[in-house]
């Protein structure tokens, strides 16, 4: 029997469910109850993509309702969660537990972007001694990548301070820490290793299997059904085919409308094409638009285009009916608050309602104390609505 067809809007209900967006519990009251809700979905994702400080917790506010910004900041600053450089070589905020085994998985990534960006200007340096200097320095005190790169010039002068950083970067589990991304404060990037920063948490036993079978599994679980091409685009490791295959007899697939192969869990959720989807706020740098090679289960070629900005900035997207269907972002000063945004094209005026609703809502939550205001339409020609 040939495999199950699964269709655009399949695709797309099964993700929206695996990603926390189609029905939400609110957050519970208890106080360790409620942490442990956060930290839960944290690893259930995977992490989330964090280069900026903030997005992190819009993506949490748009995921568990009654979410609010000291749910994140304390599991900063208690050291609970920390932001680190793992899939694509891009920062992500996991688990304290997920850190370490993450890192040591997808260490070839970093391995492969060093060797591809700072080869030639790292040529002749001892890669271990390298590691071991930078790892005394940020281990004495948490350092810039200017501040460490300077003083790993000072024992390799011949080569550029900004390549030696981004060595102990690539060989050295580095987490930023506080206050950098703690809601309400402003801090450089500054670095410690994982191990000195986490202490005993970092030689837990890992709670889930570190092998890269266990970390298709986990991407499987929060973003499948998916192509090979799909958990390589997500994760940046080469060679997946064959851990696809080892899972195989565990797995259950399907066909996209393309005829492309889908692996998923066999007791994954895959609601209903029709399930309604509420109008969502995605973050910025939201996974939910970048952990598929083809994305178009939520966000179509031509739109996804729009969000690739020249200054390297991706705008938080709007979803309709579970698709992208445009895009905000968010100006503030210490009096006020614009929340703007542009929709793609036509939509009825009742999810208009409940796009300004949504909007309306975030605003509430990231700047309940200033005037705000909610721009619709495109920059020059920007309906408002006011809120004091």
């Amino acid at each position: 029997m040939p495999p199950q067809v699964l269709g655009l809007r399949a695709l797309n209900r099964a993700l929206l469910s695996r990603q926390l967006l189609l029905d939400q519990p609110d957050l519970p009251d208890d106080a360790d109850a409620r942490r442990a809700c956060v930290i839960q979905a944290i690893e259930h994702l995977v992490g989330l993509q964090a280069q900026a400080p903030f997005p992190p917790y819009y993506g949490l506010w748009s995921r568990l309702p009654g979410f609010t910004p000291d749910d994140l900041a304390s599991l900063l600053t208690d050291r609970s969660v920390v932001r680190i450089a793992l899939m694509r070589g891009t920062i992500h905020l996991v688990s304290a537990r997920d850190c370490l085994p993450l890192r040591r998985l997808l260490q070839p990534v970093l391995d492969r972007g060093l060797r591809g960006t700072f080869g030639k200007r790292l040529a002749g340096v001892d890669a271990v001694a390298l590691a071991a200097a930078g790892r005394g320095l940020v281990e004495a005190a948490p350092m810039t990548f200017s501040a460490l790169g300077e003083a790993l010039a000072e024992r390799w002068p011949q080569h550029p301070p900004d390549a030696l950083a981004q060595g102990i970067r690539a060989h050295v589990p580095l987490v930023q820490v506080p206050p950098r991304a703690v809601w309400g404060r402003a801090g450089q990037s500054q670095h410690t290793t994982a191990e000195h920063w986490l202490g005993r948490q970092a030689t837990a036993v890992p709670w889930f299997p570190e092998t890269r079978p266990g970390l298709v599994t986990r991407y499987l679980a929060a973003f499948g059904p998916a192509t090979v091409a799909d958990v390589a685009a997500w994760s940046g490791l080469t060679g997946l085919r064959a851990v696809l295959e080892e899972l195989r007899p565990s797995l259950v697939t399907f066909r996209d409308e393309q005829g492309a192969e889908l692996f998923d869990l066999p007791s994954a959720p895959r609601p209903d094409p029709d399930t309604p989807a509420p109008v969502r706020l995605a973050a910025e740098f939201d996974n939910l638009l970048l952990a598929h090679a083809d994305r178009t289960r939520v966000v179509s070629a031509a739109n996804l285009k729009r969000f690739y900005t020249i200054n390297g900035v991706f705008p938080g997207s709007v979803l309709v009916d579970g698709f992208v269907a445009g895009m905000w972002r968010l100006a503030r000063t210490k009096r006020s608050a614009t929340l703007a945004i542009e929709l793609f094209g036509p939509v009825t005026d009742g999810d208009r309602d409940l796009v300004a609703a949504e909007a309306e809502r975030m605003l509430a939550f990231c700047a309940p104390d200033v005037a705000c205001e909610i721009r619709f339409g495109p920059a020059d020609q920007q309906g408002l609505i006011s809120r004091a």
